[in-house]
């Protein structure tokens, strides 16, 4: 079995209005001070990012995420404060860029586009023996993330509205020019070409800002996948995690029988993922490998078809399968938002709902 870990992006937000506070700094040195592991800085003073360790164990991993928000809950609750996971901020902001000179030239270079950033996602890790190994695997999964961005959805309201979107972090994070599908690759050369020329284009400002949907990971031995929205239940989570690294370990088993992977064009996974990005599984979804929509329901069924051996091996068949059937019943992070707003018809009501689900 290969190992799995998660990066989750996550909202400091004020504990009475729901307005994002720029704290990471305070709440990082508190982490430090009480010696526990602590977040990671984000673009954003009002984010903080943890990581799980790397785990065969899915259960094991969710676990390992529970600790670490809740090590961040409890130094935030001492401020005033709560954690959000929330992929946008519902209640508006001006947000503050975290000092440091690659981020303050991001903020010179991009502009409106950078100060819109307070999005957050989450990347699964999925570990791989080779680069070459991970070109196999980006090529194959690529037909699949929009699925998972679909499962994932969890931003639907952005700066005070709702936006239509089951997740608008999507819409905004698709504004970074590497952003999105990429087309296949091939082999490892020709992936390392195509990052070299983007950085040596000097639109980006280096390689840390390839923001593909999947790439290889710069620090790591994994292929990260970065489609998704953060999920607020780490039960969904889960759910994505288990399904990653069903594709990944498919992928791999498909190239080693000879099996190609679809010649499928990046603007029909760039079309799969603007309608996963817009209605979540409430309603039809483009399929990639037939080029055709059909029920939200019918496609995670052909997703779940896809990687059943897979996940059958890692033991994590079950988990998959309820997860998808529990999300389908019972919907997605942009439902729950939804239906906390028509509770009490007020967007920092959505926000704290987030918070106390987020800590639970």
């Amino acid at each position: 079995m290969r190992q799995v870990g998660v990066e989750e992006e996550l909202l400091l937000v004020d504990a009475c209005d729901g307005h994002p506070v720029a704290a990471f700094e305070q709440v990082q040195a508190e982490a430090v001070r009480r010696k526990q592991t602590g977040p990671a800085h984000e673009l954003k003073q009002e984010q903080a990012e943890i990581a799980s360790l790397p785990s065969l164990d899915i259960n094991e991993l969710l676990l390992d995420l529970r600790r670490r928000r809740d090590e961040i809950c409890a130094i935030a609750g001492m401020r005033g404060l709560g954690l959000a996971a929330s992929a946008t901020s519902p209640v508006g902001g001006i947000t503050t860029t975290t000092v440091d000179e690659r981020y303050t030239r991001m903020e010179t270079r991009f502009g409106l586009l950078e100060r819109m950033q307070l999005t957050c996602g989450m990347h699964v890790h999925v570990s791989i023996d080779s680069p070459a190994e991970g070109i196999v695997v980006l090529d194959r999964v690529r037909a699949w993330l929009p699925a998972l961005l679909a499962l994932s959805t969890n931003s639907p309201y952005f700066n005070g509205e709702d936006t239509g979107y089951a997740s608008y972090r999507s819409i905004v994070w698709g504004q970074w020019p590497t952003s999105g599908p990429t087309e296949l690759f091939g082999d490892a050369e020709t992936y390392r070409a195509l990052v070299n020329d983007l950085v040596r284009s000097g639109t980006i400002l280096d390689e840390g800002m390839i923001y593909f949907d999947a790439r290889l990971s710069r620090h790591y031995p994994t292929v990260e996948i970065r489609v998704a929205d953060v999920c607020t239940d780490l039960a969904d989570a889960g759910t994505i995690a288990a399904l990653a690294r069903g594709l990944v370990e498919t992928a791999i088993a498909d190239a080693a029988v000879g099996r190609p992977p679809p010649p499928i064009r990046s603007e029909v996974l760039r079309v799969a993922a603007w309608g996963a990005a817009r209605f979540g599984l409430a309603a039809d979804l483009l399929d990639p490998t037939e080029r055709r929509a059909r029920p939200a329901a019918d496609l995670l069924d052909r997703l779940v078809d896809h990687v059943r051996p897979a996940l059958t091996r890692s033991g994590d068949r079950a988990l998959a399968e309820e997860g998808v059937a529990r999300l389908l019943v019972d919907g997605t992070g942009a439902d729950h938002q939804r239906a906390a707003f028509v509770r009490e018809n007020s967007v920092a009501a959505v926000v704290l709902d987030v918070v106390k689900r987020t800590g639970g």
